[in-house]
C-alpha cells in the first residue's frame, strides 16, 4: 500500500474521531450512517479535505450523513489527559492497516469502528488506546480484549 493511500486512511479515521467527539456520539454510530461507498468516496477526497480545516469537514459530515447529537462523551468524563483527535486517528490507522484487505481499506474502516474495541479505545481512563499495536490487532481479532 502506499503512502499517500496510507495518510488518506489516517485522514479519516482523525475525521470519524473528530466527529464523534463534536456530537458526543460512539464511534460505530458515526460510520453507521457511513455506506461503503461513501466511505471509499471519503477515502478519496481525503487528500483535498485535509487542507481544510476539521471544523469545516466536520460540519459537512454532520449535514451529509445526518448524524445527530448523542451522549456518549468520552472527553469531560476523561479523568487525565485527553489524548488529541490525530493520536487516536493514528491508532485506528494502525488497526485498519494491520486488518484490511487488498483495496478493502473503506470496510476495514467501517468495521473496526464498528467493532467492540473502539469503546475500548474511547474510554481514555484505561490503557488500550495506547497499548501495542499488535495487541490491539490480536484482541480486535480475537473479539475481546486479551488477558
Amino acid at each position: 500500500m502506499n503512502e499517500k493511500r496510507n495518510d488518506d486512511i489516517y485522514y479519516v479515521c482523525t475525521m470519524i474521531e473528530y466527529v464523534a467527539r463534536v456530537t458526543k456520539n460512539h464511534r460505530k454510530d458515526i460510520v453507521a450512517r457511513i455506506s461503503k461507498k461513501d466511505m471509499e468516496h471519503e477515502l478519496k477526497v481525503a487528500e483535498v479535505n485535509h487542507c481544510l480545516s476539521f471544523e469545516q469537514v466536520s460540519d459537512e459530515w454532520i449535514e451529509q450523513y445526518g448524524i445527530l447529537e448523542g451522549n456518549f462523551d468520552t472527553v469531560t468524563t476523561c479523568k487525565y489527559n485527553v489524548p488529541s483527535v490525530t493520536s487516536i486517528g493514528r491508532v485506528y490507522q494502525q488497526l485498519v492497516l494491520a486488518t484490511a484487505e487488498k483495496d478493502e481499506e473503506a470496510q476495514a474502516i467501517i468495521d473496526v469502528f464498528a467493532s467492540f474495541i473502539s469503546d475500548e479505545i474511547s474510554y481514555f481512563n484505561s490503557n488500550v488506546y495506547y497499548s501495542n499495536p499488535d495487541y490491539l490487532r490480536c484482541s480486535y481479532q480475537e473479539g475481546a480484549l486479551l488477558a
